[in-house]
């Protein structure tokens, strides 16, 4: 699994400065955090994965370097990938963060399963 550990520690640094708890796992080709056991946001590649709240996700698409996350070769509505170019400056990645803790409460837990 290849992901960018500047990327990932500058989201790190965001979480503790907002002192949310998060724990990370190693998930869709990427590392993810998770916020309240829930897929918050993720590093994959040079990329960000963001989940935002589907209600914003088409103004979202006309910021710089988002496009649709195609992950599976189909589009993951409430989903998007920030190219770096989106992510450069510390303001535009707390951004991309901040949207995703804003929608993480209404976001749905996948299912456990069961063992």
């Amino acid at each position: 699994m290849a992901y960018s550990e500047y990327l990932a520690d500058r989201v790190r640094r965001i979480f503790q400065e907002k002192q949310t708890a998060f724990e990370e796992k190693k998930m869709m080709g990427g590392l993810c955090f998770l916020v309240d056991d829930k897929m918050c946001i993720g590093v994959h590649e040079e990329r960000l994965m963001a989940r935002i709240d589907p209600e914003i996700y088409a103004d979202a698409l006309a910021l710089k370097g988002c496009r649709e996350m195609d992950f599976t070769g189909r589009t993951m509505k409430g989903f998007v990938f920030v190219d770096p170019e989106g992510t450069d400056s510390d303001t535009e990645l707390d951004g991309w963060v901040q949207r995703c803790l804003d929608f993480n409460p209404k976001a749905k837990s996948s299912k456990k399963k069961k063992t």
